[in-house]
């Protein structure tokens, strides 16, 4: 195995590094899009209006139980009946920011469960509008509430990434690298390991620095 591993590394060194930076590059944005849309979808969810937060629950329900794979098919090979094309690599964006919007939104739904409701009537009591009350209580305080979920959360992002395999992307990602070397090569189980051991890699640096950040903004009772 170990000279297979030579091989390996010597024949597709450079394609295994290209490949994961297309990995990470799916996984971040899609972490990232999905983060910045589930602020949206919490203030919504805490909104006076009660449409809104009923509209912002069926979109979490549904989303948070909708495995990326199926997410991913229909936006792929549905949509385009509807006239909407979507590129396959932002497809599997797209699809990896809706499930972790979804996710992303019921942490931090918890998270504002853990704020004293004394301190919303206080800052109510202090003129405080819903947007102030959100902006400059609320979120600040579940965000670092919810900073190993979040964690969890981008992990398990980095991991769905692989979903991006099962179509065409024009620039192979780590899995998808994976599946192509193994059709051409007999180095199955050799391949399979390099690009676990990469997934491991980055999913332990993603604990750590959460670790790091977590105990930055740690709470101080």
């Amino acid at each position: 195995m170990f000279a297979d591993f030579q091989y390996l590394i010597a024949t597709y060194g450079q394609s295994f590094i290209a490949a994961y930076l297309v990995s990470l590059r799916i996984a971040v944005l899609g972490f990232v899009g999905g983060f910045l849309v589930s602020i949206l979808l919490t203030v919504a969810r805490v909104s006076p209006i009660p449409p809104l937060r009923g509209a912002v629950t069926v979109y979490v329900e549904v989303f948070r139980n909708m495995p990326v794979l199926c997410l991913l098919v229909f936006i792929v090979y549905a949509l385009p009946d509807l006239g909407i094309v979507v590129d396959y690599e932002p497809s599997a964006i797209l699809a990896l920011v809706l499930v972790s919007s979804s996710f992303a939104c019921e942490n931090l739904r918890t998270g504002i469960n853990t704020i004293d409701a004394g301190q919303i009537q206080a800052a109510r009591s202090l003129g405080l509008g819903f947007g102030q009350i959100v902006g400059s209580i609320v979120l600040p305080q579940a965000l670092r509430a919810v900073v190993q979920p979040m964690v969890t959360l981008a992990i398990s992002v980095v991991i769905s990434s692989s979903v991006g395999s099962l179509v065409p992307i024009a620039h192979k990602e780590l899995t998808g690298l994976v599946a192509e070397i193994n059709n051409a090569e007999a180095l199955g189980v050799t391949t399979f390991l390099v690009a676990a051991l990469m997934y491991v890699f980055t999913g332990l640096l993603i604990a750590f620095l959460g670790r790091r950040l977590e105990r930055r903004l740690a709470i101080w009772r």
